[in-house]
């Protein structure tokens, strides 16, 4: 299990209180809960909902409109781990507040940060909730940032003509890539939920709110885009470099065939071993025969050279 229930008022900061006091209305509350717990004290919060509790299961961010309450699940890919570990959790809401499902503490740092950190003019519930999906993309454009520099070596390397092989990092920053990607779609859809404002939860005024997250996402999304081609571009020049690269083997071996097939013939040819060969009676046969090959070598080169195939 996570953390323990916690439970606050939207005030000037967000507050912590008893469950007893988010009854007495005057403000609207946060509540962050384990799935057990949630099972415990749903009827509490008079939402008449049925929560999917297989939510820690999901690897979708969305959001559900339901009679008089907005349910849903973030799952949001750790930023250490992009393709490898995701952080989920479900909420749900009201215009009297939201309840967060949080198995795994992740939420409850991200509402414990909040409380230190933010102090509000105007406070309720839609800019808590900006402020809570705001740390979850805090960092992301440093890692992006950090993306494009891998990126920008791994040009440099290629044009150096230092990558003797397909590199693998090329793959793990595609793959991060295209996961933050729909991370980012899945994002701006919620955000999109939220400023509907089907049921009339939040308030008109505040709706800006959910649109200034959502232009955010949409340019982070827009910079994973930039780098997703910037990844082909990488692929195809990689490519290229490799075939030049091949094609250069197989022109050596060619040029290193051609020089040596004149010699292969001579070899062929004495080495035959017919009775009547005058050339086997003569004395300097073998020194004239390594003169000649040598020659022939002498030449090809030359001729190869003028004509800048080597």
């Amino acid at each position: 299990m996570g953390q323990s229930m916690k439970y606050y008022k939207i005030l000037e900061r967000l507050t912590e209180c008893s469950e007893e006091a988010l009854k007495d209305g005057g403000s609207q509350y946060v509540a962050v809960l384990t799935s057990e717990e949630w099972k415990k004290r749903e009827a509490a919060f008079d939402m008449l909902i049925d929560l999917d509790q297989d939510f820690a299961e999901r690897n979708e961010t969305k959001a559900l409109v339901n009679y008089d309450s907005l349910t849903g699940t973030v799952s949001v890919p750790d930023r250490q781990h992009i393709s490898d570990v995701r952080h989920c959790f479900a909420f749900a809401l009201d215009e009297k507040g939201i309840v967060i499902i949080d198995d795994e503490g992740y939420a409850a740092s991200l509402v414990q940060k909040i409380r230190n950190t933010k102090k509000w003019q105007l406070p309720g519930l839609e800019r808590f909730l900006y402020d809570l999906l705001e740390n979850i993309i805090s960092e992301d454009i440093h890692i992006l940032e950090s993306m494009e520099h891998q990126l920008n070596q791994l040009e440099d390397q290629i044009i150096r003509n230092e990558e003797e092989t397909y590199p693998m990092d090329l793959n793990d920053l595609r793959g991060d890539l295209l996961d933050l990607r729909m991370h980012y779609e899945q994002l701006i859809d919620l955000g999109h939920e939220l400023e509907e404002n089907e049921n009339g939860f939040f308030r008109t005024e505040n709706l800006r709110y959910f649109r200034l997250f959502t232009e955010r996402v949409s340019r982070l999304q827009d910079s994973v885009t930039s780098l997703r081609d910037y990844v082909v571009q990488l692929r195809d020049l990689i490519h290229t470099q490799l075939s030049v690269r091949q094609n250069k083997i197989m022109t050596h071996l060619t040029l290193i065939t051609s020089i040596f097939m004149p010699l292969t013939l001579i070899a062929g040819w004495y080495g035959m071993n017919f009775r009547y060969m005058p050339e086997l009676g003569f004395r300097y046969s073998y020194l004239v025969v390594i003169i000649i090959s040598v020659l022939i070598v002498i030449f090809f080169i030359l001729w190869f050279k003028k004509k800048k195939w080597m």
